[in-house]
């Protein structure tokens, strides 16, 4: 059993596309059908089915994907364990939100250029969904990326997670605002107003319809701004409320109200694939990163 033909079976059980399986992996769609094919011939189950245009996978070929998970995370630590005490040389790639390149990781490079000039560490500004996509298409090597307790973030098998961060948000306003409360009482009297989210991911926008589905109302969701500087500038202009981090400054004109009953706590954590972390400049990082909380 050839562990790229497993590769091409666990991207399929991810993707559900046979072409999308293809531009991902960079083969043809016609080796992506004769090589799960053969997989199914040596296991000597049908692994995949019609399902329209499509294809899914049968209930064999799901199990094979769960233990291929398994598998491939064995096979790449196997190879990372041939030398782990080797100096951590090369070129790492490395994804996160602004807050936590600002935070975690532009420390980290200005020490690691002096401590290990061989190490190339190469930075993207991504969302967790942008930077999950990266990871599971290994174009990245560690994604730094977030959730919030209420609704969790949708974790693929393949993926590691570091704890790294938690912090509590609440509700940025208007300063002459006198709301209080716990989190369903401050939802509830602003369930008239224009509600801000993220433009690029749906975490806070979620924890937003959650916690006033709760208060039973639907927000009136008006603007989707990326970046909480611009956020607390719509709240000053009296455009709207939004979510902001307890600790982080606040304009004058904006009030922070904290939430609870339930809690919105944000956090964060490095991803990687399974099977990586032993990996030196990996290893090193991370090392770096938990230092650093």
């Amino acid at each position: 059993m050839e562990t790229r033909r497993l590769r091409l079976l666990l991207e399929l059980s991810r993707l559900g596309s046979m072409r999308e399986v293809s531009d991902v992996l960079g083969v043809t769609t016609s080796t992506v059908s004769q090589q799960i094919a053969v997989l199914g011939r040596e296991v000597g189950a049908d692994l995949i089915e019609p399902d329209g245009r499509r294809v899914r996978l049968t209930p064999a070929g799901r199990r094979l994907a769960d233990h291929a998970v398994k598998i491939l995370a064995a096979v790449e630590a196997a190879y990372a364990d041939l030398d782990p005490g080797a100096e951590p040389t090369g070129c790492l790639r490395v994804a996160g939100y602004v807050t936590a390149i600002r935070r975690f990781l532009l420390p980290i490079v200005a020490d690691l250029a002096v401590t290990h000039p061989k190490l190339e560490l190469l930075m993207y500004e991504h969302e967790p969904v942008e930077a999950f996509t990266l990871l599971a298409a290994d174009d990245l090597d560690l994604a730094l990326v977030y959730d919030y307790t209420l609704v969790p973030a949708s974790i693929d098998a393949t993926v590691e997670l570091t704890p790294l961060h938690t912090a509590s948000w609440g509700l940025g306003v208007p300063a002459e605002s006198t709301a209080s409360g716990n989190a369903l009482a401050v939802f509830g009297q602003f369930r008239d107003e224009s509600w801000i989210v993220n433009s690029r991911n749906t975490a806070d926008e979620n924890v937003v319809r959650a916690i006033a589905s709760l208060a039973g109302f639907e927000p009136r969701i008006a603007h989707y701004i990326d970046g909480l500087e611009l956020v607390q500038e719509l709240i000053v202009a009296g455009l709207g409320v939004g979510l902001l981090p307890i600790d982080w400054p606040t304009l004058p004109g904006v009030r922070l109200l904290p939430l609870a009953e339930p809690a919105v706590t944000f956090r964060s954590y490095a991803a990687i694939r399974q099977g990586r972390g032993t990996w030196p400049p990996l290893a090193l990082l991370l090392a770096r990163l938990r230092a650093a909380i």
